[in-house]
């Protein structure tokens, strides 16, 4: 039987009263505070102060722990608006605040689907949402949208990372990389790229993150209207 359909054991107040909430609680503070390499079954246990046995009755594996959390987190990604468009960018949007939140997420996003209740609740949210588009297209039009997502969100956390590993932000890794390109734009062999590097806009990462959804869901509309 799954995890979320799996009865929790009765309730025992001594030494500490337990929950799968409790546990799931405690493992994403910590995961929030240090990443997944601080949550481990024994790790959850010493911050509850119970054994880590007792953990058992409630979950059987790491990976059931890490279920639990994803689903938990999910219940902030929250579906609205009116139309297909509107529920697809509120969902996008809200993951990657989501995310941004929960930097750990991003390391468990893709894969098999996830199972729990609220994972469920948003996918119906969002399936609802395209009513009356050819059900053979739903799951396509869902996955390039969780794609995207996935992508931008791993890479911008993936940036957030490397500052923290360097100890140097966007622009002080840019000034410290400058002379390179220069040497590299200066024997012509790029100049498509230096074009762009010079003279394109650059943009922050909400704004990055709102044009490439906008490409995603024009090309999506676009193929929906044919």
């Amino acid at each position: 039987m799954l995890v979320w359909e799996r009865p929790e054991p009765p309730e025992r107040p001594v030494p500490a009263p337990l929950s799968r909430e409790r546990i799931v609680e405690t493992a994403i503070r910590l995961a929030d505070a240090a990443g997944l390499e601080a949550v481990s079954l024994r790790k959850v246990a010493a911050e509850l102060d119970v054994g880590p046995m007792r953990l058992y009755g409630y979950l059987a594996t790491k990976e059931e722990l890490l279920d639990l959390m994803v689903d938990a987190v999910y219940a902030e990604v929250r579906p609205t608006g009116e139309g297909w468009r509107a529920v697809l960018r509120s969902v996008a949007e809200t993951t990657r605040q989501t995310v941004l939140r929960h930097e750990w997420l991003a390391d468990l996003l893709g894969g098999r689907p996830q199972l729990g209740p609220h994972v469920l609740a948003r996918g119906e949210a969002v399936v609802a949402a395209l009513d009356g588009v050819d059900v053979d297209l739903v799951m396509p039009v869902v996955g390039a949208v969780n794609a995207y997502v996935i992508g931008a969100v791993r890479r911008e956390i993936a940036e957030r990372r490397a500052e923290r590993a360097t100890g140097l932000d966007e622009q002080q890794w840019q000034r410290a990389n400058g002379p390179y390109l220069e040497r590299r734009f200066a024997t012509g062999r790029f100049a498509a790229l230096e074009k762009v590097i010079r003279d394109g806009a650059h943009l922050d990462a909400d704004e990055t993150f709102q044009l490439g959804l906008g490409f995603v869901l024009d090309g999506i509309e676009a193929h929906l209207a044919r």
